[in-house]
């Protein structure tokens, strides 16, 4: 017998990516657009490369390289060079991809439905958590919660990267985030 936790929430998915098909086919975006653009929303400056957009989504670098292209050509993003590295490019949302991720992330159903549910929510970040550490998956998480964050007068310091953080910065997601636990799992694995 399956486990009925899974069945729902891959039910419930379905359904969602469904929806989200049908709302923003009109506009010729893909779940898969969606996601992407409702990621770059939410990542701070250390997370707003294509391969950290291809690492969040679970993509090939060719697919997601190919889907960054289509939303640019498209006005949904534009890239722009880091300043202290030219090898590095980040992502940012136009107004157009703003306009499409308030839009259509999350579906309308979703809201109709009531889907906002803080136990539910706080339930399901608990099982997020150890399904990206069982897996080895990077964390993405909130600076403001990462092991490495130290907070500061007007904003953060990022003690890993060495980087001071602005404010708007500390609640955006990061590929290098580590919670304290996972640190504490990773040197004491399970026996």
């Amino acid at each position: 017998m399956m486990n009925r936790t899974f069945v729902l929430l891959e039910r419930i998915s379905a359904l969602l990516r469904s929806e989200q098909r049908r709302e923003a086919g009109s506009a010729g975006l893909e779940p898969v657009h969606l996601q992407a653009l409702g990621y770059l929303a939410r990542a701070n400056r250390f997370s707003d490369t294509p391969q950290s957009v291809g690492e969040y989504l679970g993509l090939s670098k060719g697919n997601m390289s190919q889907r960054l292209l289509w939303l640019e050509r498209s006005g949904y993003l534009q890239r722009t060079k880091d300043e202290w590295d030219g090898r590095v490019v980040h992502l940012g949302l136009t107004g157009r991809g703003l306009k499409a991720v308030a839009e259509f992330s999350p579906p309308a159903l979703w809201v109709e439905a009531g889907g906002e549910d803080e136990n539910l929510a706080a339930e399901l970040e608990k099982v997020l958590h150890r399904l990206l550490g069982r897996g080895g998956y990077r964390g993405f998480g909130q600076c403001r919660t990462c092991r490495h964050h130290q907070k500061r007068a007007g904003g953060g310091h990022c003690g890993l990267l060495k980087v001071d953080l602005e404010p708007d910065q500390i609640d955006k997601l990061c590929r290098e985030h580590e919670m304290e636990e996972e640190a504490e799992r990773i040197r004491t694995p399970d026996r």
